[in-house]
């Protein structure tokens, strides 16, 4: 990984980002508009496999009403309407969408990563990610672009060619890519299937269109050529102890060692905002006692 890849701010890695998430946005909001509030709200019901009677009770309504919202019949207040999308866990972008089609203002902004509005946030991930060498941590938003990232995940990227780190970074395209790390991964097969599902939640939760083309990209990657460490699952061999994980790990080579690395990802609680409502941080937690000896080792 190249110096200024490693060292990604958000002001700066996410630059290729920010047309892509805004047209998107546009989109939405105008066949939000086309579409109504009522058919909105529905597809959301649906797709929560919640029942009228059972959204009712959640947001202290009536089935009746709930059917008359969504057939048209009558138009709920606004907060009417975030009662409802809180209750369907419907993502914050697409609140505003069923806002504008009920003809009220959005109610969440989204902010630009790098306007000075969220000074506090960046410098904060930015000290939470640092503080978190020497384990690699980094920060994605809703496609998996890479917006901040760490020593840590600049030690695994230092042989990726530099044509796959070329802003926007992006996680998944890293990743699987059979010229990213797929190659180094041990157990691939394993790997790929959590990052797969992974995504299929997302799309399930967040109905992004960006992110179901990065889906099918990514999904139709091959695997590493015959031969390769990532060609077969190998996870087991070469570690020269077993180790009871407590959870899938990424067991990828290294400089000639196999080190193993559980996924963990936090998001804000509560966000005001579309932009802070799309981030993710991710940290690697060491998981056997090899993996921990050597990245410490690379501070001394």
């Amino acid at each position: 990984m190249t110096a200024a890849a490693a060292s990604a701010t958000p002001s700066a890695a996410r630059a290729a980002a920010p047309s892509t998430a805004r047209s998107a946005a546009t989109s939405t909001g105008a066949s939000a508009v086309d579409k109504g509030v009522g058919p909105l709200l529905r597809g959301w019901r649906e797709q929560r496999r919640v029942s009228q009677l059972e959204l009712a009770l959640r947001a202290d309504s009536s089935a009746r009403h709930i059917s008359f919202v969504e057939t048209g019949r009558s138009r709920p207040s606004e907060e009417m309407v975030l009662r409802l999308a809180e209750h369907l866990d419907v993502p914050v972008r697409d609140r505003n969408a069923l806002l504008l089609a009920a003809g009220y203002a959005p109610r969440y902004p989204e902010t630009p990563l790098d306007d000075p509005a969220l000074d506090a946030l960046r410098e904060g991930v930015e000290r939470l990610i640092q503080g978190y060498e020497p384990y690699p941590a980094f920060v994605v938003d809703a496609t998996y672009n890479v917006v901040a990232a760490n020593r840590g995940i600049a030690m695994l990227l230092d042989t990726v060619p530099e044509h796959l780190l070329a802003p926007p970074l992006n996680a998944m395209r890293l990743t699987l890519h059979p010229e990213g790390l797929a190659p180094r991964i041990r157990n691939l097969r394993e790997w790929r299937g959590h990052l797969l599902a992974q995504m299929e939640r997302d799309i399930a939760l967040r109905r992004s269109e960006p992110l179901r083309a990065l889906y099918e990209e990514v999904a139709a990657y091959p695997y590493p050529a015959e031969g390769s460490p990532g060609s077969e699952d190998e996870s087991d061999e070469g570690s020269g102890e077993t180790v009871p994980y407590f959870a899938l790990p990424m067991q990828i080579e290294h400089d000639g060692r196999v080190l193993s690395f559980i996924s963990s990802i936090s998001t804000f609680n509560t966000p005001m905002d579309v932009t802070v409502a799309e981030l993710a941080i991710e940290t690697l937690l060491p998981a056997d006692p090899a993996t921990v000896k050597y990245l410490q080792s690379l501070m001394s």
